[in-house]
């Protein structure tokens, strides 16, 4: 059996609150609701808990004031939980399911930035230099999913990516911005999973145009075409995303929303149908794709098997009330 470290810095107390329907400024009476563990990482590492028992090991730091949930929610899920206590609470979410409509409403309460005091840093240090390398050495595979809160040091996530690749793990990265640039200047991830405006936000705006940019940008007068629009044509994204992968040596996965999924491995191009279901809540879709992903390419070290499973988990938990679930 593989081994999956599933690392997650914004652990999350989900309510899944299910409503006839929702009406803006009126009161809107639930039927009923559900509390989960939650957060990007812990719902794919439900995922992995369910396609194969015992193969899931799952990281969060918890707020001292209400840990205990997450904790009884976690062990319910089998998710193998260890954990770091903090100042305050671990953050809440409430996602309103409107039946009638078929939408999903996320609501994120974000907790206040805690100030990093000195017994902080020396928690953290401990995090990197004991608690992280040995949990690293004993799987096969790390996903690191989701935001840095404000607490934690801004060299964190490229500092645990560094760990993974020096340790020969592969590492699924599914995280953007200044965290995502800071990693590729320390190293580059095995698989990096991000969706299609993420993906040009990170390599492309503010730098040279891909060829084959889109039409409309071809025209544009000189002093703009230093500039990327917020979108590609199909062909164009295509060719970024071949470029990019065959640059970085790696897998790079572009999730589209409702169109298919495009990929690459070391240059080589993969495209994946999306599965078209009846979605009941579309929370946390992306984190059941990369539990599937992964688990299969563990598996069998197949890019495309492992797109099609990836693309398989995000359909099952799209038509199931709990975020990150095929059962």
């Amino acid at each position: 059996m593989k081994k999956i470290l599933c690392l997650c810095f914004s652990s999350t107390l989900q309510r899944s609150i299910s409503f006839d329907s929702v009406q803006l400024e009126k009161v809107n009476r639930s039927k009923y609701y559900r509390m989960d563990a939650s957060g990007k990482a812990v719902n794919s590492a439900r995922i992995l808990a369910q396609l194969e028992k015992g193969c899931v090991r799952t990281f969060c730091p918890l707020g001292s004031q209400n840990k205990d949930e997450f904790i009884k929610l976690a062990a319910a899920d089998n998710l193998d939980l260890f954990y770091i206590e903090i100042p305050g609470k671990t953050r809440e979410c409430w996602t309103l399911l409107d039946r009638t409509a078929g939408t999903t409403t996320e609501l994120v309460v974000g907790e206040p930035v805690l100030e990093r005091t000195p017994e902080f840093v020396a928690l953290e240090e401990k995090l990197l230099s004991e608690t992280l390398p040995r949990e690293i050495k004993n799987c096969d595979a790390v996903l690191l999913a989701g935001s840095r809160p404000g607490i934690w040091k801004e060299t964190l996530y490229s500092e645990i990516a560094k760990l993974c690749i020096e340790n020969g793990k592969i590492f699924l990265a599914d995280y953007i911005g200044a965290d995502l640039k800071r990693t590729l200047e320390t190293c580059t991830p095995s698989i990096i999973k991000i969706n299609e405006e993420e993906f040009i936000e990170t390599f492309y705006k503010n730098a040279a145009a891909p060829q084959n940019q889109h039409a409309a940008q071809k025209d544009a007068p000189a002093s703009q075409n230093a500039l990327v629009t917020t979108t590609l044509d199909e062909s164009s994204l295509k060719n970024a995303i071949i470029q990019k992968s065959r640059e970085l040596h790696n897998m790079l996965v572009i999730t589209r929303g409702t169109k298919s999924t495009f990929a690459a491995n070391n240059g080589n191009f993969a495209e994946c149908p999306i599965e078209k279901v009846q979605a009941v809540n579309t929370t946390a879709c992306g984190d059941s794709f990369n539990a599937g992903f992964l688990h299969e390419y563990l598996a069998t070290g197949n890019f495309e098997s492992a797109l099609k499973k990836g693309t398989w988990c995000a359909a099952r938990n799209a038509e199931r009330e709990c975020p990150g679930t095929i059962i």
